[in-house]
């Protein structure tokens, strides 16, 4: 289905799975990306499937969260989810077939790396090349507990990453900017250039390379994407 608009003041609930297990979904999965408009790494999406009968109360777009309430909500998470997982795709691979690309991949890989298997997707914003029935929702992390949960789970993992990074290229600064273009990573950029984990089709990247790199015209699908 096409994607829709939450509309108005948006209020992170389980209205929409409610509904779907009226009529008769069993396992509905929530569907999120993070790192989308990072400079460095990898795009990471996580699934989830919650339990109605297990909820995880506070949750919300992992964006709007602090560090230290993402990790205690993504460890509940885990803890009473009927199933979630976890997938990636390189820099390399964003930069050879787009980052919009690259993000549907990952959220696919996700869904077919569940324990369970969904009967149904909740997914913000974009559509995932699968049968499996699914809704697109526009800010959907923002109003749908199953993609905020999922969100929470993809932006604790991609952090941890981060940090994980930040140690073999200190000089960067990735446990704290996680790969996004502040002033601090473009400055970094200027002064060692990109590592072989930066995005090169990513103009900031692309600008500073130690050699010529040809751009890939598929980039403008990014500027319409959005970023998150």
């Amino acid at each position: 289905m096409r994607p829709e608009s939450a509309g108005g003041k948006f209020r992170c609930d389980a209205t929409l799975e409610r509904e779907l297990r009226t009529r008769g979904f069993k396992a509905v999965a929530g569907v999120d990306e993070v790192g989308r408009g990072a400079l460095f790494g990898p795009v990471v999406a996580a699934a989830v499937i919650l339990d109605p009968d297990r909820p995880v109360r506070g949750l919300n777009d992992s964006k709007l969260l602090d560090a230290e309430r993402r990790e205690t909500l993504g460890e509940r998470i885990r803890e009473r989810a009927v199933a979630w997982s976890i997938a990636a795709v390189d820099a390399a691979t964003i930069d050879a077939i787009n980052i919009y690309e690259a993000s549907r991949v990952a959220m696919r890989l996700a869904v077919g790396r569940l324990s369970a298997a969904p009967d149904f997707l909740l997914v913000d914003a974009v559509a995932i090349d699968l049968t499996i029935p699914q809704r697109g929702l526009i800010h959907g992390d923002a109003h749908c507990t199953a993609i905020a949960a999922a969100s929470i789970i993809a932006k604790v993992y991609r952090d941890a990453c981060m940090k994980a990074w930040d140690a073999v290229y200190p000089e960067y600064g990735l446990a704290e900017h996680k790969g996004y273009a502040t002033p601090e990573h473009s400055a970094a950029l200027r002064e060692h250039g990109p590592t072989p984990l930066h995005r090169l089709s990513f103009e900031p990247v692309r600008a500073r390379a130690l050699f010529p790199v040809d751009y890939n015209p598929q980039m403008g699908l990014f500027e319409t994407a959005g970023a998150a």
